[in-house]
């Protein structure tokens, strides 16, 4: 595959150095990287399912919970809850030995439940409109002398990242918004 005439540099989002990017894609230096965050990805993915099966699982009725059940009902560390009880900002009960019970109605006050389906509804129900007027796009022509690519690169492009184009008469347009976001160094 032939190379691009463009480099964009990047910061590795793992070890943090600078490396010339081989796609407009690319987030890691090397496959060590790569596997790296993979892994710590899958791991992140793991425990936030262990979250909410947790958070599933605790009676809605119960008026005091466990330290794991308030972690998992309303997002909050551990260490924030022991705060909280070390400075008597909510009510709670040692019953002994790891069985402290945490007032659910003072968490309630304090944090709002974990908001799992919210944020996906979010993701899903967001549509980006575009204003497709020749002044507020580029023609393929444009792009490619601007960023120093081929016609055919910008086409690849446009298919591959769902950009919308309109074509009026012979001149393809698209929108300057995404195609500026596409090619940031």
């Amino acid at each position: 595959m032939a190379s691009a005439k463009f480099q964009i540099e990047r910061k590795c989002e793992i070890c943090g150095k600078s490396f010339i990017a081989k796609t407009l894609t690319s987030k890691y230096c090397s496959k060590n990287c790569s596997q790296a965050a993979y892994k710590q990805r899958k791991k992140e993915e793991l425990l936030d399912a262990l979250k909410r099966e947790k958070a599933a699982r605790v009676p809605k009725n119960q008026p005091y919970l466990s330290i794991a059940d308030a972690t998992a009902l309303f997002d909050i560390g551990r260490d924030s809850l022991y705060r909280l009880i070390r400075n008597k900002q909510i009510r709670y009960y040692n019953l002994g030995l790891r069985m402290i019970r945490i007032c659910k109605a003072d968490l309630q006050e304090r944090f709002n439940l974990r908001p799992y389906d919210e944020r996906r509804k979010e993701k899903q129900s967001e549509v980006k409109t575009y204003r497709l007027e020749p002044e507020d796009c580029y023609t393929i022509g444009e792009i490619a002398k601007k960023f120093g690519i081929h016609d055919s690169t910008v086409y690849l492009h446009i298919r591959k990242y769902s950009i919308p184009t309109r074509q009026i008469g012979n001149y393809v347009y698209a929108p300057k918004s995404e195609i500026d976001n596409l090619y940031k160094h």
